[in-house]
């Protein structure tokens, strides 16, 4: 079997190769540890499908109102389980993860209520649903003030700014996990922890929600292990392993989560309705194969970190740095090559692969943002893809892969692409 060759025809040359194996000569160890934590969160999946018995029956889907839906009912069951909850709500008509960070947003406040941020700004799609960037519709509207809490420069909590931020009318503490378009550490649920015991600690009845998105599965506990009141979450993201189709999650405790509940479907109806359709089947087996899924998109993110840090590029995190999500910064430094590095990706993907991503005004950001995906699900992150705003620093935020094999390919080729566009940063 000629590899060597094989990746040769696909357009890869041999110094770009050169670099893909040594790179991947130093990473068995680090790889050794990603598969034991996906052994683990493997293990966990399927205690939990056993002990809520689930069964054939589980996999029917219901319509209209989707009253009685035994496998909907079970499912979130099951989500409670794995996130060490008193309740869940999983439904497909949770449109993406933003959509189920505003119900839950939007079921926890009210008018005169504040929200407060500990570890910067927010993603920039939440932005408009807070309404700290003006949009119809806003949580501003209704009268939901915000605060905001920076970052120290080395990425640590600012302690004493979050204690001064907190005030009277501080209802809510939004947490977001992961880096988004900003170049921070994602944060591990130890740090996380430390962070709700803190906040609890100055003021007791504070609801601690941490966004979730691209950090399930990274580790062996959940933020939700750590004294999050919600944990939430999309299904073609992390969770969903890559069949889930649409939906997404949000799990803690019981009465916030039928809170929730009421707002995505009407007051006094809750949980009692929501057709699950035909979608139980992929929402069972993503979840299941989640795991070892979200270990493959791991070792792709280090492995990618690794390939483009010798290149010469910044990276966030670096290669030997710790993981608390699947998603890869790599600082590109001019717009050709964050357009370059998104076509590459493209061009190997499974789907649409004859595409060439243009930069386009993506609802709910302030600037144009280039996007590949070409997934099996739309848009989605677990697959493989790589996005990033047309702004400076021209950062790529690389995330995803179904299996390591396709993505070292993808990575490769990136390489090879942004070779070509000038010299390294």
């Amino acid at each position: 079997m000629d590899l060597q060759n094989a990746y040769k025809e696909l357009g890869i040359s041999d110094s770009i190769q050169r670099i893909g194996r040594e790179v991947l000569s130093s990473l068995s160890e680090r790889f050794q540890e990603i598969d034991e934590r996906a052994e683990y969160g493997q293990l966990k999946v399927l205690q939990a499908l056993k002990q809520n018995n689930v069964s054939e029956a589980c996999l029917s889907g219901t319509t209209g109102y989707g009253y009685n839906d035994l496998g909907r009912d079970t499912l979130e069951k099951v989500y409670a389980d794995v996130f060490h909850t008193e309740d869940a709500l999983v439904r497909p008509q949770i449109t993406c993860g933003t959509h189920a960070l505003a119900i839950a947003l939007s079921s926890m406040v009210r008018p005169g209520d504040e929200i407060l941020s500990p570890v910067g700004a927010p993603y920039d799609t939440l932005l408009e649903v807070i309404g700290i960037r003006p949009s119809r519709g806003s949580l501003a509207e209704w009268g939901v003030t915000y605060a905001q809490a920076d970052l120290k420069p080395d990425g640590s909590f600012d302690y004493d700014a979050i204690e001064n931020r907190i005030g009277e009318h501080t209802k809510l503490v939004t947490i977001q996990r992961s880096r988004g378009y900003a170049t921070r550490p994602s944060l591990s649920t130890e740090k996380i922890g430390a962070l709700i015991r803190f906040l609890k600690g100055i003021k007791p009845g504070l609801i601690c929600m941490v966004d979730n998105c691209y950090g399930e599965f990274t580790e062996i506990t959940e933020p939700s292990d750590a004294g999050a009141d919600l944990v939430v979450g999309s299904l073609i993201k992390n969770i969903g392993g890559g069949l889930a189709p649409v939906g997404g999650y949000i799990a803690g405790k019981k009465e916030y989560v039928e809170q929730c509940a009421f707002r995505l479907t009407s007051p006094g109806l809750g949980k009692e309705v929501g057709a699950s359709l035909g979608l139980l089947p992929s929402f069972y087996q993503g979840l299941f194969f989640a795991p070892t899924v979200v270990a493959n998109a791991v070792k792709s993110a280090v492995f990618a970190a690794g390939v483009f840090e010798k290149l010469g590029y910044p990276v966030f995190p670096k290669m030997t740095e710790p993981r608390y999500d699947i998603v890869q910064e790599i600082i590109l430094g001019k717009p050709e090559k964050l357009i370059a590095f998104c076509r590459a990706i493209q061009a190997s993907s499974p789907i649409d692969a004859s595409f060439a991503p243009e930069p386009w005004p993506m609802p709910g950001y302030d600037c144009d943002v280039i996007m590949a995906a070409g997934t099996f699900t739309s848009g989605s992150s677990i697959e493989l893809s790589a996005d990033g705003p047309m702004r400076e620093p021209y950062s790529v935020y690389f995330q995803g892969g179904l299996t390591f094999p396709h993505a070292k390919f993808a990575i490769l080729s990136a390489a090879q692409a942004t070779a070509g566009t000038g010299n390294m940063v």
